[in-house]
């Protein structure tokens, strides 16, 4: 894993590129972002939602700008990833409303001096939902453990998403008999 500061300058090149208009509004979500409300846990790579600008008529998504813009200051392609400053970075283009929405409500912080958005709690708990992989649900776990997601607002989200049934099968997996 990449130290601080080249996440502060992975952070001041994303900020950069958003105040030129090669991207929309954008949050910091996957473990990164968790461990804004969690214990560190390891992770290789940054992962970035944004919202592009412009959306493609065709309805066709296009990161070229971004690894454009990325590469003329630096930046070069790792496999899925651009590597800013020595840290990993995939963008991840807002798929769908939950992600969308997790993006325009994500919590502006600072690190390092450095401004930025991260998802909250509450949505990142719902897109690992929606995900489902063993480590989302692991991850699920860990914010529940810890007391850092509001429930009402979850369930806000979670309705809002159309995933109260996916909900309640993984309250019935992972939480029944731990109450």
């Amino acid at each position: 894993m990449a130290d601080n500061g080249s996440v502060k300058e992975t952070l001041e090149a994303i900020n950069n590129m958003q105040a030129d208009g090669v991207i929309g509004q954008y949050a910091i979500g996957g473990a990164v972002g968790a461990t804004f409300y969690l214990e560190p846990s390891a992770t290789v790579d940054l992962d970035v939602f944004i919202i592009l600008p412009v959306e493609a008529a065709s309805g066709l998504v296009s990161l070229a700008p971004v690894y454009e813009y990325l590469k003329a200051r630096g930046g070069r392609v790792q496999d899925e990833y651009i590597v800013i400053a020595d840290w990993p970075v995939q963008f991840l283009v807002a798929a769908n409303e939950l992600e969308r929405a997790a993006i325009i409500e994500a919590v502006e912080t600072d690190l390092d001096g450095v401004p930025t958005r991260v998802i909250s709690a509450e949505h990142l708990v719902a897109i690992a939902l929606r995900v489902g992989r063993a480590k989302d649900h692991s991850r699920i776990l860990q914010f529940l453990e810890h007391g850092a997601v509001h429930r009402e607002k979850l369930q806000e989200i979670l309705e809002r998403s159309g995933l109260t049934s996916k909900w309640r099968e993984f309250e019935r997996r992972f939480l029944e008999g731990s109450r």
